[in-house]
């Protein structure tokens, strides 16, 4: 693993993007020369926000940060992570739960490319309870999304 790069993917839905994955990345970029906000693409699942409009979203939160990439993938995240040069996938960790699944999921990513690096990162603690699933709730009731979703996103865009 000499000369190895310092670029990772995050991978997710991001259906939709929160406050905590926003924190997430940008507490993150001080590690990596470069974040692939890298939006899963899952025809089985169901989403509120077509791939679209969530990579929009994204690259509204980030238009300001060079180092920040956002693409669509699908298939395997090693996959993804060789086709575009990275060593690291970054994981947002909320709660004990959260470890348990990642952890196996890192470990599998492990014995599918041993090149490559799984790096948690915990939430702050004001955003251990923010889920993609409870915005979403929020979402469908029309509720106050504000504290929920990064600053420059409207709710508006979201309803």
């Amino acid at each position: 693993m000499n000369n190895i790069n310092r670029n990772a993917i995050f991978p997710g839905s991001f259906d939709p993007f929160t406050v905590g994955h926003e924190s997430v990345i940008k507490r993150a970029l001080p590690l990596f020369d470069k974040i692939i906000i890298g939006v899963g693409d899952n025809i089985a699942k169901s989403t509120m926000f077509d791939l679209n409009k969530r990579i929009q979203i994204i690259n509204k939160i980030f238009q300001s940060e060079p180092k920040i990439e956002v693409k669509a993938y699908s298939g395997l995240t090693v996959d993804f992570c060789k086709k575009n040069n990275c060593n690291y996938i970054l994981r947002g960790l909320r709660t004990s739960a959260d470890f348990e699944f990642e952890r196996a999921i890192g470990q599998t990513n492990k014995l599918l490319n041993d090149n490559i690096e799984t790096v948690f990162i915990l939430t702050l603690p004001e955003h251990t309870f923010i889920s993609s699933s409870i915005v979403r709730d929020i979402i469908k009731n029309k509720g106050n999304l504000q504290q929920f979703i990064p600053e420059c996103i409207s709710p508006d865009e979201l309803f």
